[in-house]
């Protein structure tokens, strides 16, 4: 990601240029579409171009904001695919696992929405989820939007707050997926621990006495 950071840059003299704001478009889609990508690097640069070559916020949030809906529309647009094909067999293991993500995205689903922007790696199944449990699409953009305004603020207000540092922002947000993750997987694995636990006690039940 070098060679892209080295190059917004260039423009970093030229506030507001039209490739580098398509440039932040497009990460910020690709981010979604693609979690492996480290859209956040590009978001964080915009951060040091508000805070330290004045750039526009407004046209830098339109950007960023506007390449995660598409990009999380994409997503979406796959579960709602996915919710659309016939089952072969509907009682098969793995629609079971999806029929409970649904089931509990009915219940939650505007909170998965509007934290998916602070969970790393796994933000863009969120999106897919609610494609899955028939979540309508205003309501996708609405509360998906709400999350990535959100983070870009609060990256822009350490940008501010690290004097437009990139590499101390990147430092920063290092820490806090680091964080994040241990926290996830902490979660996960109290899950399945109490999922395993359960199913335990349920067959060391004694069967009912017979009627």
């Amino acid at each position: 990601m070098d060679w892209l950071t080295d190059w917004l840059i260039g423009f970093a003299s030229d506030p507001n240029h039209p490739l580098g704001l398509a440039a932040l478009f497009l990460s910020a889609m690709v981010e979604y579409v693609f979690p492996p990508f480290p859209g956040d690097t590009i978001t964080l640069l915009g951060a040091v171009l508000i805070t330290g070559y004045d750039w526009s916020w407004w046209a830098i949030g339109a950007a960023v904001v506007a390449g995660s809906m598409l990009g999380s529309l994409i997503d979406y647009w796959f579960g709602v695919r996915l919710r659309a094909r016939p089952r072969r067999d509907p009682s098969a293991a793995r629609w079971a696992a999806l029929d409970g993500v649904v089931a509990r995205f009915h219940r939650h689903g505007p909170v998965y929405l509007v934290i998916n922007r602070f969970v790393p790696g796994i933000r863009a199944l969120f999106f897919v989820a609610a494609g899955l449990s028939g979540m309508r699409r205003r309501d996708v953009l609405l509360y998906g939007g709400l999350s990535v305004a959100l983070w870009s603020a609060l990256l822009i207000a350490l940008g501010a707050a690290l004097g437009a540092n990139l590499d101390s922002l990147e430092r920063w947000v290092h820490r806090y997926t680091t964080a994040a993750w241990a926290i996830l997987l902490g979660t996960i694995g109290l899950v399945v621990a109490r999922h395993l636990l359960q199913r335990r006690r349920r067959r060391n039940q004694p069967p009912p006495p017979p009627s």
